[in-house]
């Protein structure tokens, strides 16, 4: 069983398929944590309803690296070995980088490089005004650049006529979850290995 970390700020509805298959006894895994940049967030109500830890860090009035080691501090306590940063929306520190290189990833809703450092609707909504056919999600380790790790996998998803940028969110978060609930398992199996910035999966 490998345990997970997931850092959120928002609703984090990834982290839902996550708890699902684990509920359900489909995933091996177990979210030791969650970690909040924001006391009161769906994150932490999808914790509570499931009876997984939720911690709340401040940042206020606090440097980066110093916030930055109080979350190191829980995810070594609870034994994580994986850290998913689901609508995080905060920029991790290289500190924490490189305490956790190649065993913290991000995920990103587009075809990275594409749509780089933008966050959620707004990122849709670039991908519809530049009249891209074609969009997606990428999962990525987290690097010192942002948006700019090594990526894991990556799944298209094509653009409709009448999609809007919430209509396409839908669509590209179960892109997400599909790549992060099989991105999970080759971790688990040992199965993900980064050669510099390329990343190699063992079929």
């Amino acid at each position: 069983m490998i345990k997970l970390g997931i850092l959120a700020s928002t609703n984090a509805t990834d982290m839902q398929a996550i708890i699902d298959e684990i509920e359900d006894g489909e995933l091996d895994a177990e979210i030791s944590v969650v970690i909040v940049s924001k006391e009161k967030c769906g994150a932490v109500e999808r914790a509570r309803l499931h009876n997984i830890p939720a911690v709340f860090i401040s940042s206020k009035g606090k440097k980066p690296e110093d916030c930055d080691a109080e979350i190191d501090k829980v995810l070594n306590e609870k034994s994580v070995e994986l850290v998913l940063l689901i609508g995080y929306m905060k920029i991790i520190s290289p500190w924490l980088v490189r305490r956790w290189r190649n065993r913290m990833v991000n995920i990103h809703p587009s075809l990275l490089p594409k749509y780089a450092g933008g966050m959620d609707l707004d990122v849709h909504q670039a991908v519809i005004d530049a009249h891209e056919e074609v969009t997606g999600a990428t999962l990525h380790f987290v690097g010192e650049e942002v948006d700019a790790g090594p990526i894991i996998l990556q799944k298209e998803v094509e653009i409709d006529e009448d999609d809007d940028a919430s209509t396409l969110k839908k669509r590209v978060q179960s892109a997400e979850q599909e790549i992060i609930l099989r991105a999970i398992r080759l971790f688990s199996g040992g199965k993900i290995h980064v050669d510099g910035n390329e990343v190699k999966i063992d079929d």
